[in-house]
Formats: structure tokens, sequence, C-alpha cells
């Protein structure tokens, strides 16, 4: 049995707490607190290495794996590696020699299958969680390993994986869609710095992503020339057509709405910001795509 179980499980929980409270996006300066349990400090996280085992691991095998965030403008670097067929990752070896002590902790944990955390950068200092994971295969010949996604329910014991095939697969689909998002999700706040487009509110927590184009379309990818900065009630007027944005970015109002008679919410909230012009990123590549805009706007004319 694992030496080190106890330890896993307790910092998978810990994680997946940070997690919730973060809503997903763990920052590195919680990764690099110590977890301490039974008077031990154990490290969760190794800013210099994608491998990390704590030096107080009596076993041999690693405890967590990073993929580094994205670079600037550049596509997640997850998208070649995943391999949703097969329902696993492909993760390579650090690299020199296969018998390093990263990598010997790395192919140790195939040959325990134990539960490892899987670290995913969204943007710089930011990170998702995949927990539990296993490596499912070893490749020294091309210095890499398979992981495959576990579940949280039947895959956090001493017996290793137990949960069946579809259910790995479906939950690698989950993770990877989730990265796209957040990853989508936090280029588009920082693009207009976590203030609603339509009337600025800078709360962060009631500022959020929205898609022009939903994700269906083949217009509708996860980048930020599809994405919009929209406090929660301009999102959902967007979402439900009451507002509409045109290619210049124009806000309208459907005719129904304007007609109303209501409180301060309708009259300063919505009706206030009808023919008013949004507020664009700074940077030009940041900025809205006038023709998925349009493509936008016409759903909002039809409706």
């Amino acid at each position: 049995m694992d030496p080190d179980f106890a330890v896993r499980l307790a910092a998978i929980e810990h994680l997946h707490g940070l997690s919730r409270a973060y809503e997903d996006f763990i920052p590195r300066a919680e990764l690099l607190r110590n977890l301490e349990l039974d008077g031990r400090r154990y490290p969760l996280f190794n800013p210099q290495a994608g491998i990390h085992r704590p030096r107080a691991f009596r076993g041999p095998a690693a405890l967590t794996i990073v993929t580094s965030p994205p670079k600037p403008n550049a596509p997640p670097p997850y998208d070649d590696d995943f391999d949703e067929d097969s329902g696993t990752i492909r993760y390579s070896y650090r690299t020199g020699s296969v018998e390093s002590p990263d990598n010997r902790a790395l192919r140790a944990a195939y040959s325990e299958q134990v539960p490892l955390i899987y670290l995913m950068g969204v943007a710089p200092s930011v990170y998702s969680l995949a927990a539990p994971v296993y490596v499912v295969d070893d490749d020294p010949a091309a210095r890499s390993v398979l992981v495959q996604i576990g579940s949280r329910v039947t895959d956090l014991s001493p017996a290793g994986m137990r949960s069946e095939p579809d259910v790995r697969r479906y939950a690698l689909r989950e993770v990877r869609y989730r990265l796209h998002q957040h990853q989508f999700r936090f280029q588009v706040l920082t693009a207009y710095r976590h203030r609603c487009t339509i009337c600025a509110l800078r709360e962060r927590s009631l500022v959020q992503a929205a898609h022009i184009v939903e994700d269906l379309h083949e217009r509708g990818t996860p980048v930020v020339r599809n994405g919009l900065a929209l406090c929660a009630i301009h999102h959902l007027a967007f979402d439900r057509n009451v507002l509409g944005i045109d290619p210049r970015g124009v806000v309208h109002l459907a005719p129904r709405v304007l007609e109303e008679v209501d409180g301060p919410m309708l009259r300063e909230g919505l009706q206030s910001f009808h023919g008013r012009s949004i507020t664009l990123p700074a940077r030009t590549a940041d900025r809205p795509d006038p023709e998925r805009l349009e493509l936008r706007y016409e759903r909002f004319l039809a409706a």
C-alpha cells in the first residue's frame, strides 16, 4: 500500500476546496502554501518543475504534475495532447535523463498506481485542477506517459482506478472544455479590465465573460474577439435577446423593453444604455470581431 496515500487524499480534497473557493481559478500563491498534516508540512507545487514529489514522502511516486500556462495569443498547450477516443492525456518527461529524480518519480506513479494531482495552467499564475489522475502507461522511448482522469467517487482508494472507461472519457472531455472556457474567461476579463463593457461595473463577482457567438456555432470559438465582459444583468439580457450590440458596438434594446414603464432598474440599468457605444479594450487585437457581432445582432433583430 502507498505509504503516502493519506497525504494524497488530504491534498486532493484541499485543492478541490481551493478550486471551489476561487471559481476554478487557483492562484499560484495558494499553491505555494504547504499542506499541514499530522505535524508535517508538504509542499503541493514546485514552481521550478512540472513534476513534484515532496521530500517528506516515504514512497517513490510524485504527488503533482503541472502543465505551464499558454503563451499570449497562442493556442492552449493541451490540444495536441488530449486523446478523447482513448480518454488519455500525453504528459512529457522532464528534459534530461529518464533516470533523473523527477522522471523516476513520474514513472513510479505508473508502477505504484497512485493518485496524482494535475494542475493545468490557464493563464500566468492561474491553474485549473484535475484530481485524481493516474498514469496508465509509461513510454521511455517516447519520453512520456499517458494519464487518465479518475473519479473522486470510485478512484480515490488504495485499489487504484476502478471507474469505467466511459466515465474517464467523459471526465477528459469535461476537463478539456473547462480549460478552454477558463482561458477564454481569463483573457476576456483581463482585456476589459474586469469591467462591464456596457455599464463599466467593476465588481469582479458580478462581471462575466460572454460569448458573442455561442459555442455550438462554427464561429463560436473561445477566443477574446468572440467575447465581451458583461455584468450579470447585461449578460442575461444579451443572452435572452433583450439587448443587442450592433457591429459598430452600439447598444440596442428590444422595442418592447424600451416601451415598458417600471422602476429604476429598468430605466437606469437597461433603457438608459440604448444607443450608447460599448467600451472597447485598449488593444486592437482584443476588440470584438465585427463579423461575429453582426451574426449575433441578426439573431437579436430576428427575436
